[in-house]
């Protein structure tokens, strides 16, 4: 059986096809150090302090180079009348996307895997009603999930966070991964179920070894989108 090889419109073009290649790279090289510029000129200033940054304006390399403004920031930082740094708000934060991300990813996998290879009547439906969540804005389920976590005594609490992020997340979740697992071959799954393999052990065997490309996706979008959200953390 020959070797699969992967296509490359740009490589088999001859001497034309090199050109047109290493200009589409360079071109993308450029796009990415434009994006990464800001970024790049903020950590550097981070480093300088205030009289190297007047003399030599904003754009420049470190003339001293110095970390007591980051000292500063984590453990001196002046923030709603504590002077404690960012550090215990950053704990916090980890605290509440680590875990609602990876349990919003994993349920939202095993979703999919139902939803896309074991399939019942009316999965179609469930499906459709799982991702209404995706059109809906937060603002018309604060009063519902304040009274929730007043319920459940989790209110102003970090589980309780954690708790909102991973439902809300779910609808995200569960959407990517059954439009990725809906193009997992049926005759992979056939076999595994021919071979004696149960519903859990086709998922771990089968299924997930093809899921590294939505989980990384998932996780981005999970990890991302909780870390910047603030609405749910002031109710």
């Amino acid at each position: 059986m020959a070797d699969a090889t992967t296509y490359d419109p740009l490589a088999t073009a001859g001497t034309w096809g090199r050109r047109a290649k290493v200009f589409v790279y360079a071109v993308l090289t450029l796009f990415a150090l434009a994006y990464l510029l800001p970024f790049t000129v903020v950590i550097l200033n981070s480093f300088r302090d205030l009289g190297d940054i007047s003399r030599n304006g904003l754009i420049a390399m470190p003339h001293t180079f110095s970390l007591d403004y980051w000292v500063q920031a984590w453990c001196k930082f002046c923030v709603g009348g504590t002077c404690e740094g960012i550090q215990p708000f950053f704990y916090n934060s980890v605290a509440m996307v680590v875990p609602a991300t990876i349990i919003s990813t994993a349920i939202g996998a095993i979703n999919g895997y139902v939803l896309s290879k074991w399939r019942f009547p009316g999965s179609e439906i469930l499906f459709g009603i799982m991702t209404l969540g995706v059109f809906m804005p937060g603002q018309m389920v604060l009063l519902p999930w304040a009274q929730v976590l007043g319920f459940l005594g989790l209110t102003n609490s970090i589980p309780g966070l954690v708790l909102i992020h991973c439902v809300q997340g779910l609808s995200f979740t569960t959407l990517f991964c059954r439009n990725y697992y809906v193009n997992i071959p049926d005759a992979l799954i056939k076999a595994a179920r021919i071979d004696g393999a149960g519903f859990w052990r086709i998922f771990r065997k089968v299924v997930l070894p093809l899921s590294p490309p939505i989980i990384i996706v998932t996780v981005i979008w999970q990890f991302t989108n909780i870390w910047n959200e603030f609405l749910f953390a002031v109710i």
